[in-house]
């Protein structure tokens, strides 16, 4: 009963039993999502800027011209779409598939390798809905800190002696923190996982894809049997083309497409065909690559701003920037008066820690030094004292 987690040992405090999760309303997802919609620039939605996606125009009247009348029985996977993804991929996939998204791909991913009661090492903080669905799965957390070059080695060992089954991690433009693993680092952490043993099944979210201006870094080039590795086209391509490619560990991916036939089936081979073009046509492609610079002006801008005034920033990469604040609410508040919208730090917190924002800074045009300074200057906002109105 332990093992399937039924049940919690505690020496000698004695045995209970554990409370179902039960399949109660993604609470930190709620949380960072309750606000757009409320702010006149709202910087919550860790979404891309529209103005920096690329047309669909040529993509839809090129398409139109194809037949692209499917079967039921059709592989999954548009063979041509599946040959430009391995030829990208950052190791050789054993199987690969395509979902509905990224975070379709983690919950489907998570299905197959997370059991009621396994121990799941992630990045602290880490992305809020991740969160949700390992809550709602019954997985115990263990959160990893990262610095500038990704996850720290020695809390990565001492995570380890818990004998996870999972490690979910994002290699690159880290949401929210915005770090990049290192090549460096990636051997390091190989090394550990490899010396550690067979347990651990790897699930990487590359989220940002195309728009990340670091390079990819991919555990599976050391682990290429025990590695998943998720990337999504959303934000570099479109939010509503909703697809990502799964690609790694055979038995893992094969398990994702085999439970898939007994629902959606495949993900729209139209939306899979919409993709194909955007992949091998010059003026998108070229499009992605001035979204990628225009992100990386943007946030290098915001950043001077905050560094100069003292407010503690991480990461270099992505269109979410990880800011310390004094204080949260006071932060949050002294932002929405000026009809500024952020997202609160705490939901992406596997732990207690120094409190922070995130704020979408992909969405700030390039230049804007007063709404960079509104940034700072809610950062330094003091907590109210007890008993103030």
């Amino acid at each position: 009963l332990a093992l399937v987690g039924a049940i919690d040992a505690r020496g000698r405090q004695g045995t209970f039993v554990r409370q179902p999760t039960g399949r109660g309303s993604p609470r930190r997802y709620r949380r960072i999502t309750e606000g757009p919609g409320h702010f006149a620039i709202d910087l919550s939605t860790g979404t891309p800027d529209p103005t920096l996606l690329p047309d669909l125009s040529p993509v839809i009247a090129a398409l139109s011209q194809q037949s692209l009348t499917s079967s039921y029985l059709d592989h999954a996977v548009l063979p041509e779409l599946e040959q430009r993804l391995r030829h990208g991929w950052p190791f050789a996939a054993e199987e690969l598939t395509v979902v509905d998204g990224a975070l379709d791909g983690l919950d489907r991913v998570a299905e197959v390798v997370v059991r009621l009661g396994d121990r799941v090492v992630v990045e602290h903080p880490t992305f809020p809905p991740l969160l949700d669905l390992l809550e709602q799965l019954g997985a115990d957390v263990i959160g990893v800190d990262l610095d500038d070059e990704g996850m720290v080695p020695e809390q990565l060992c001492a995570a380890l002696c818990n004998k996870p089954t999972a490690l979910f991690m994002q290699p690159r433009a880290h949401n929210p923190t915005g770090v990049t693993m290192s090549t460096r680092r990636a051997k390091v952490l190989a090394d550990i996982l490899i010396a550690d043993g067979p347990g651990v099944t790897l699930v990487e979210d590359d989220h940002s894809g195309d728009i990340a201006s670091g390079g990819l870094v991919s555990l599976g080039r050391w682990l290429p049997s025990r590695t998943v590795h998720i990337r999504s086209y959303s934000k570099s391509h479109g939010p509503d083309l909703r697809l990502a490619a799964v690609g790694g560990a055979g038995e893992v991916v094969t398990a994702v497409a085999n439970r898939r036939l007994l629902g959606p089936g495949w993900s729209s081979r139209i939306l899979q065909a919409m993709l194909l073009q955007m992949l091998t046509h010059e003026h998108t492609i070229d499009t992605v690559r001035a979204a990628r610079d225009e992100y990386a002006r943007r946030r290098a801008t915001v950043m001077q701003v905050l560094e100069r005034a003292q407010v503690p920033v991480t990461g270099s990469d992505g269109i979410n920037l990880w800011m310390q604040v004094r204080d949260e609410r006071s932060a949050l508040l002294t932002l929405a008066a000026q009809g500024i919208g952020a997202a609160p730090g705490e939901p992406f917190m596997v732990r207690d820690d120094h409190p922070h924002i995130r704020v979408t800074v992909g969405l700030i045009a390039d230049g804007d030094l007063h709404l960079a300074q509104a940034l700072a200057d809610a950062a330094a906002m003091q907590p109210p004292r007890s008993g103030q109105r």
